[in-house]
């Protein structure tokens, strides 16, 4: 596949097959993902793999977050699917950003971790490996973030879910760009 190619067909995989994914290969991946434009050269993300029996603490937690209902049973059911959506994903990677105390750098470091995840997420698809990015109350918890050393002073940019793609769904349209440019003569 050509570039072009890899950027259009990419999708957000929430599917995956029961299939591990090699972790050398990730991370042979990242290793080429962080050639991104970074201002003052701060490379301030790090990463955090999760997979295998690991999961299921983070399942827990998940588990804890989403019982929710009004009856134990209700709770019961929202926990127990809270917590296999977990289990049901092959592998976990947590990007983890260092929260620059100038604005400005925070800013141009939030920018440059979210090419490294794009770049990331383009290499994996060209071999076969799906991905979704998520950004939800687990990479806020308290419990996440003790469990998997997160610091205070960083910031769980993302917390990519990776697996060989069980149903990839369809292309949704896009905006074509020249309805969006505006030009100045």
């Amino acid at each position: 596949m050509t570039l072009s190619e890899v950027i259009k067909n990419r999708r957000s995989i929430q599917l995956y097959e029961d299939k591990p994914v090699p972790l050398d290969e990730l991370k042979e991946l990242l290793e080429t993902a962080i050639w991104v434009p970074n201002h003052k050269m701060t490379e301030p993300w790090r990463f955090i793999f999760i997979q295998g029996d690991s999961r299921k603490h983070l399942a827990e937690i998940n588990r804890k977050l989403n019982e929710k209902g009004t009856t134990l049973e209700e709770k019961k059911k929202h926990g127990e699917i809270a917590y296999q959506k977990i289990m049901d994903v092959p592998l976990f990677l947590m990007v983890v950003m260092n929260e620059n105390p100038n604005m400005k750098l925070r800013e141009e470091d939030y920018a440059a971790t979210s090419c490294v995840v794009q770049n990331f997420s383009l290499l994996a698809w060209e071999k076969g490996i799906g991905m979704i990015w998520k950004t939800n109350q687990l990479t806020t918890n308290i419990e996440v973030r003790d469990t998997y050393g997160v610091k205070p002073g960083e910031k769980i940019a993302a917390m990519l879910q990776i697996g060989y793609p069980a149903k990839v769904p369809k292309e949704r349209p896009r905006k074509q760009a020249k309805t969006l440019i505006s030009e100045f003569h």
